[in-house]
């Protein structure tokens, strides 16, 4: 928590009596935020949306980058350069047709996979696991593994190098909500595991400091008949994952916390139903996060909030401006409000400034930063609440 909070809620002008629900007629509510939705905040009503700019120059904008389009074939994640990062977290994008014929080795952090798409197996120290479109694949620092195709595999690659993931605290809602952690899966010393253990040369690629190490053995290091302990690869799928809902309230990213790195956060966006309430937003809201940068790919279905966003994009808000919801998004949520989300999506917060890389710069939409113009969406309709 901030050590400058100073804890007095101040009132001016026209407001509403809460945050995000039965916003005065004609108004846009815009949160200015500090520490990621957990510090002080104040919560403005605004006459235009805060999004409504018809200009932008200077490199604090909003990004959009189609990584379908990125050349991100390699037989490694390591061959593959970041097309995110800062000290703290690496971002990288990876397409694997073949099965693996080598292990890598990552001894600069802690790998976090997620599968956009495909099917395979994961071999490593600890057993063999199998891995479908969906997983999250939590890989300790250190750990020697390698992937086995079933069909094409495309992963998004989440390097937290300072620390361990962990899962976040659940407060009042205890250790069960969210996704109880008895749904975590681990490798297996089973009969597949076992059958590909040989006496063939193999090859290790050992990354330290972003270089590269071959290391040669005369057999196949992952030659393990069991092991104990708490250090091992853990996986779980969005699905799975129960969101945290409220039918009265529009609850902060911050609810959908799936895993802790140093320096930044993990989310997942799962299907859920929309708020029901008459006087609840339904579209996230307008705010300034001041304190993260905010990046969020888009896995699969329809991304209630955004146009023209497909299916392996991903978006890039520095933090530093207001954003929220696309007019077209905001208008449709208050003219025909659906009952449900029907998206998956990873979010990463980072507490440090990211840098786009050359890969993302390569493939990003330019008129991404326009996407908000178009004039003003209709503003929430008078609830007959006194503010």
């Amino acid at each position: 928590m901030s050590s400058h909070w100073i804890p007095v809620p101040i009132r001016e002008g026209v407001h509403s009596r809460q945050a995000h629900c039965d916003l005065p007629e004609g108004t846009y509510e815009r949160e200015l935020g500090r520490e990621g939705f957990f510090g002080p905040a104040s919560h403005m009503h605004h006459r235009h949306p805060p999004t409504g700019w018809v200009d932008w120059e200077g490199p604090l904008r909003p990004y959009a980058f189609d990584l379908n389009r990125l050349d991100a074939s390699a037989p490694s994640p390591f061959a593959v350069p970041p097309f995110l990062g800062n000290a703290d977290v690496s971002l990288r994008f990876w397409r694997l047709a073949r099965t693996m014929t080598h292990l890598v080795r990552n001894s600069d952090g802690d790998d976090l996979l997620f599968v956009h798409r495909g099917a395979g197996a994961l071999f490593c120290d600890y057993g063999h696991l199998p891995l479908r479109d969906g997983d999250y694949v939590l890989i300790p620092r250190g750990t020697q593994w390698r992937l086995a195709v079933e069909s094409p595999l495309e992963l998004l690659v989440i390097e937290n190098r300072d620390g361990a993931y962990r899962l976040p605290d659940r407060g009042m809602v205890g250790p069960h909500a969210v996704f109880d952690p008895a749904v975590l899966e681990h490798p297996h010393i089973d009969e597949v595991f076992l059958a590909q253990q040989d006496e063939e040369p193999w090859l290790v690629h050992i990354k330290r400091h972003e270089q590269l190490s071959r290391v040669t053995f005369p057999f196949n290091p992952l030659d393990a008949v069991g092991w104990h302990g708490t250090n091992t690869v853990w996986r779980l799928n969005w699905r799975a994952i129960r969101p945290l809902m409220s039918h009265r309230y529009h609850l902060p990213p911050s609810a959908h916390t799936t895993f802790v790195g140093g320096g930044f956060v993990v989310c997942t966006f799962c299907p859920r139903p929309i708020e029901s309430d008459p006087g609840a937003l339904k579209v996230p809201f307008y705010h300034n996060n001041d304190d993260y940068d905010e990046v969020l790919f888009y896995h699969r279905g329809n991304f209630f909030s955004r146009d023209n966003i497909e299916e392996g994009m991903v978006t890039f808000h520095p933090c530093g401006f207001a954003h929220g919801p696309h007019p077209k998004a905001l208008a449709k949520s208050l003219a025909d409000p659906a009952t449900a989300t029907d998206e998956v999506a990873v979010m990463i917060d980072t507490r440090r400034a990211l840098s786009a890389l050359e890969p993302a710069l390569a493939v990003e939409n330019p008129d991404y930063v326009h996407s908000w113009r178009g004039g003003d969406a209709p503003p929430p309709a008078d609830d007959g609440v006194t503010p």
